[in-house]
This record gives structure tokens, C-alpha cells and sequence, in this order.
């Protein structure tokens, strides 16, 4: 074959494949959608998946299949939807974790700005410090004071290191001047478990985990980690109150492999703000103390570059690492 024929050869492929992918995107969805939840079911992120996942079925019509696949602080969960085939069809929900972890391990299998797509940014939610009832605190001073004069002997729960949890602790540490030693487990689910039991003295959890155990008075509430209370708990004071320049709030952003049409991420941004703006279920958010946003793709992105900046200093003044 000669160089013009190669030539013609090679632009009908690309062509056809270009052809290919189009189609694709104006079929999409043509199969059930894979949501990747990269951590253990019960914390935050598995809640917000769950909810908008059954949701997002019913306006894509194909089901949305949750996969837990839990590990490595998230990036189990997160390789896995790196390598994915970028059509769509295998997606990750994720926070904090995901720009965090390239700062805390020596090796990350995945690159935040290079392997994904960003879709939306779905919501945002701040997080309650609370003690078992055993630990005689009742406000965010009394936590400190109790910090302070045994230091060393408190500890909280963190779903493995640089997780929300983590982040959530080792920020008050930093600024309150003490020194609560996290205890690693291997999701948000069971270390707040773990604070409930009484095994450990304090939890670091999302508001719609953390407000049953503490109605059913199996955990005592001290504060919101947010800048001002939390609509959802406005008699719970901002740790902020007592902590100047405290503020923590998890976000939850929904991704796809890089090189994935951008036809399917404008098909997969407009169904999210279809479901997620409507009345019924910014309610049913905001009664679990969670904030809708649903953003657009280039807002998640500016969003990404801002976290990368922001926990970088902190994750380097606390000399936090995984390995």
C-alpha cells in the first residue's frame, strides 16, 4: 500500500471511529450506568450516591447501579473509574479524599486533573464533632480543656487517612492546639459505629449520619464544622464560635473518565440539575443537612483546583502521611 492510500486508510479509521463515538453519545443511555462509591456503605458519600443514583435512573431511564468498592482512603474506588472505558457508563462520586490523597501517599494510581472528567459538583455538607456519652464534654471549650490537660488520651474515628474524617480532626487539632489521636478504620460507617460503641471517645461524621445516634442520646453533639451553624441544627453552635477560622465542608462531586464525550457529560450535567434542583428532593437533602448544589463541569473543575491549593498547606503543617 502506498503512503497516499496509508494516509486515506488511516483518516476513513478515524473517521469511523469519530463516527462511532458520536453515535454513542447520542444514545446515551443504552445500558444500565455503573456508580462507583469508593468507600463502605453508611458515610456520607455512599448516602449522597444512593440518593441521586435512583433519582438519575429515573430520568435516564436505565438503572444506576451503586458499586461500593472500598480501600486505600478511596483509591481503590477511583483507579478503578480511571481505567474505565470513557463512554459514560462507569462513574465515581467522590470528596475530599480524591485531591487529598496525592498529598498523603508516595504513589497515587490516578491523577485528579489528567484521568477525570469532572461532571458536577453535587452538594456540600459540614460535619458534627461528637463524643460518646461517657466523655464529660458538653461543648466544644469543655473538648479542648479535657484535650489539653490529658494529652494523648482522647481519639476519634477517621475513615482511613487524608478521608473527611481525617481532615475533619486533624484540622482541629491544628487550630485548637491539641492532640486527639485518630483511629483508622476503613470507612466513615464504622468509625462512627466505633464512637457510638464507646470504643472510641469521639466522631467526626456527617450531619444526616451523626443526629440519629445523638436523638437517641447514644452520642452528645458539641458543634457544626461549618463557618456559621447549619440551618438543619441552629441551636448546635459552629465550632468556628470557639475555634477562630474553623470550617470543614465535605463536598461530593460526580466524575467520569477522562476522554468521555463531552455530548454524555452535558447530557449526564443537565439530568443531574433536572433532578437535583427540584423542589422535593432539595428538601429531602436539607432535612439530612446536606446543601444541593449541582454545579456545571467547569465549575467542579475550578472547584478541584481550589482543593488542591486549600489541603496541601494544611496536610503539610499537620505532617500527615499514608505511607
Amino acid at each position: 500500500m502506498n503512503k497516499i492510500n496509508i494516509a486515506a486508510a488511516l483518516l476513513a479509521a478515524s473517521c469511523a471511529h469519530s463516527g462511532a463515538v458520536h453515535a454513542q453519545a447520542d444514545n446515551f443511555p443504552s445500558k444500565p450506568v455503573r456508580l462507583i462509591v469508593p468507600f463502605p456503605p453508611g458515610g456520607s458519600v455512599d448516602i449522597v450516591g444512593r440518593l441521586v443514583g435512583a433519582r438519575l435512573a429515573q430520568v435516564l431511564g436505565q438503572q444506576v447501579v451503586i458499586d461500593n468498592r472500598s480501600g486505600a482512603s478511596g483509591n481503590i474506588g477511583s483507579e478503578m473509574v480511571a481505567h474505565a472505558p470513557p463512554d459514560g457508563y462507569t462513574l465515581l462520586v467522590n470528596t475530599v479524599p480524591f485531591v487529598t490523597n496525592g498529598f498523603l501517599y508516595s504513589r497515587v494510581p490516578y491523577d485528579v486533573v489528567n484521568d477525570f472528567v469532572p461532571v458536577s459538583l453535587l452538594s456540600s455538607s459540614p460535619s458534627v464533632i461528637a463524643v460518646h456519652p461517657s466523655v464529660p464534654a458538653h461543648s466544644i471549650a469543655d473538648l479542648l480543656r479535657i484535650a489539653k490537660a490529658q494529652p494523648g488520651k482522647l481519639n476519634y474515628g477517621a475513615a482511613g487517612v487524608g478521608t473527611n474524617p481525617h481532615i475533619t480532626g486533624e484540622l482541629f487539632n491544628l487550630l485548637g492546639k491539641v492532640n486527639i489521636v485518630a483511629v483508622q478504620f476503613k470507612g466513615g460507617g464504622p468509625a462512627l459505629v466505633a464512637a457510638v460503641s464507646g470504643e472510641i471517645s469521639v466522631s467526626t461524621s456527617g450531619i444526616s449520619e451523626t443526629m440519629p445516634y445523638v436523638e437517641g442520646k447514644r452520642l452528645r453533639a458539641l458543634g457544626v464544622t461549618s463557618a456559621k451553624r447549619a440551618p438543619a441544627l441552629p441551636d448546635l453552635p459552629a465550632i468556628a464560635e470557639t475555634v477562630p477560622g474553623y470550617e470543614f465542608v465535605t463536598w461530593h462531586g460526580l466524575l467520569a473518565p477522562k476522554g468521555t464525550p463531552r455530548a454524555v457529560v452535558v447530557t449526564l450535567n443537565d439530568k443531574l440539575k433536572q433532578v437535583m434542583r427540584a423542589p422535593e428532593f432539595v428538601r429531602s437533602f436539607e432535612q439530612r443537612g446536606i446543601d444541593v448544589i449541582a454545579s456545571t463541569p467547569e465549575e467542579f473543575a475550578a472547584h478541584l483546583r481550589t482543593e488542591l491549593v486549600k489541603w496541601s498547606k494544611v496536610i503539610k503543617e499537620r505532617g500527615m502521611h499514608a505511607d
